[in-house]
């Protein structure tokens, strides 16, 4: 059984920083794509950031030059350190990972499995 645990989630200022954390467990792919995909209220799931297991990465227009994703070489972790963040950046955010063939980094139906979500809500 494949599992997905995100934590890191809270309240944060606009402007401040959070990190968001992933631990994906039984997922037995060698190559495999890990993404974050946000939820805002009101709206439906959005591609966010994403890094594949040569450690490319890729990020959303309205997240470039803020955030970065990060993973831990030899485990299925995922990082995504949020700084200047905006209250855009509110939402449930997602841990998705899927086996590495084809396909595109943004699209949900490329990954096979998620995690349940952590929440960002911001203040300004």
């Amino acid at each position: 059984e494949v599992t997905l645990v995100e934590s890191g989630g809270g309240s944060v200022q606009a402007g401040g920083s959070l990190q968001l954390s992933c631990v994906a467990s039984g997922f037995t792919e060698s190559r495999y794509r890990m993404a974050w995909f946000r939820l805002p209220p009101g709206s439906a799931r959005e591609a966010v950031a994403a890094i594949y297991t040569n450690n490319r990465t890729f990020y959303s227009d309205s997240v470039m030059g803020r955030f970065n994703v990060s993973r831990s070489d030899g485990e299925t972790k995922m990082y995504l350190q949020m700084n200047t963040v905006k209250p855009e950046d509110i939402g449930v955010d997602y841990c998705d990972i899927g086996r590495l063939a084809g396909g595109a980094w943004y699209r949900e139906r490329d990954y096979q499995y998620w995690g349940q979500g952590t929440e960002v809500k911001v203040s300004s």
